[in-house]
């Protein structure tokens, strides 16, 4: 074979190689009269949606507050001598917690005790006078103006004896300024100083915060809208009897988990916050092992049973700039995105108020693959619903 015809034969090869696996293709099974650009439709879940009783819970966040949050200032100036206690310590009432140099309040507290003493011995005197005067009186010895004048000259030593009395105990009470101790139990704050920091009476920073959260009180706010549904779910003439038929609240902590106490509405404030356009409402929190502190924050879980109302799966929807949307299936086998309006949560459910009804069948799964206008094969899932109570 000539080199012409060599190079021709390779060219023919070459071109035979490209289309063969073009043509196996089309030969092959399960693909006969099928349009290669026709893509398969979906079969994703669908359930109808029916209405049904429910638990609504409500969260609103809250600040956590001790029952009492004391702060622990100093009474008298001087220097900070000794400190009790650590940061985070539990104290009982009456526990010693920090403690001044009492070297000159002791000093004036000893001389006021002095004073006092020199006081009563005049006034001992003052009687002594008195009494020898008064037979003399009486035996016309001496004239009466004596006698009156050493009643007044008693009288004066009663009154100076009095007030150096007086004078001993303000003295007493600066002395025992010198050591701080527990107004009540609690848990101990942040310590800013240390010894030998010069403390005042006048000063603006607290020693430390000393905080009882045997109960523990959870601030949050409710919003207008939200006090006008609550006044007209909850029986009675007054807010205060509305709130005692509240049920008992939960608190989701910071982390997640539940915290394991029931609390209660306790109040709710006045008047509503012109800023806020909320009101401020207090539960109260048992809290016998000091898990909970003040500064701490979390969800106040408020429950309530509705009536009625359409129930659609929390991983039915899909949330896009602030707008729940869900897909509805129409005409066809076709879906379409509708906007929903949430207005509670049950469980894994949303409470749907406006966007869907009564017999509308949605998508409950595989939703991510989905766009406006598409065409799916439904497999009716009608216990989606229940399955995610």
């Amino acid at each position: 074979m000539n080199k012409k015809l060599r190079n021709r034969f390779v060219r023919i090869s070459a071109v035979i190689g490209m289309c063969l696996p073009v043509l196996l293709y089309g030969c092959g099974p399960g693909n006969e009269g099928k349009d290669p650009g026709m893509k398969e439709k979906l079969s994703l879940p669908v359930a109808t949606l029916a209405l049904s009783d429910a638990t609504v819970a409500v969260f609103y966040s809250a600040l956590l507050e001790g029952k009492v949050n004391v702060e622990i200032r100093p009474q008298v100036d001087g220097t900070l001598q000794t400190v009790y206690v650590d940061e985070g310590s539990f104290v009982k009432a009456g526990q010693s917690l920090f403690k001044i140099d009492d070297r000159v309040y002791r000093e004036q507290y000893n001389s006021a005790l002095a004073s006092q003493h020199a006081a009563e011995a005049k006034l001992v005197v003052a009687r002594l006078d008195e009494e020898k005067l008064v037979p003399l009186v009486e035996n016309k010895v001496i004239a009466e103006i004596q006698l009156k004048t050493a009643k007044a000259n008693t009288k004066a030593a009663q009154a100076a004896e009095e007030q150096a009395k007086a004078a001993a105990r303000s003295a007493q009470v600066n002395l025992d300024y010198t050591l701080i101790k527990a107004p009540v139990s609690g848990y101990i704050g942040k310590i800013p100083l240390r010894l030998g920091s010069l403390v005042s009476k006048n000063q603006s920073e607290w020693l430390t915060l000393l905080s009882d959260v045997s109960q523990v009180y959870a601030y949050f706010s409710m919003s207008e809208n939200d006090f006008m549904r609550f006044r007209q779910k909850y029986a009675g003439a007054t807010i205060q009897e509305k709130l005692q038929k509240v049920s008992p609240v939960s608190l989701v902590m910071s982390d997640g988990t539940l915290y394991a106490e029931k609390g209660v509405i306790g109040s709710m404030s006045g008047q509503f916050d012109q800023t806020t356009a909320s009101v401020r409402i207090r539960a109260v929190f048992p809290n016998p092992h000091g898990l909970l502190r003040s500064g701490n924050t979390g969800k106040v879980m408020m429950e309530s049973l509705s009536h009625q109302v359409l129930l659609v799966p929390q991983a039915a929807t899909v949330e896009l700039q602030d707008k729940v949307f869900v897909f509805v299936l129409g005409k066809g086998n076709s879906v379409k995105k509708q906007v929903v309006t949430v207005s509670g949560k049950s469980g894994n459910n949303f409470i749907v108020s406006t966007g869907l009804k009564q017999g509308d069948a949605i998508v409950t799964a595989g939703i991510e693959k989905l766009k406006d206008g598409m065409v799916i094969v439904p497999v009716k899932n009608a216990a989606a619903l229940e399955v995610q109570k």
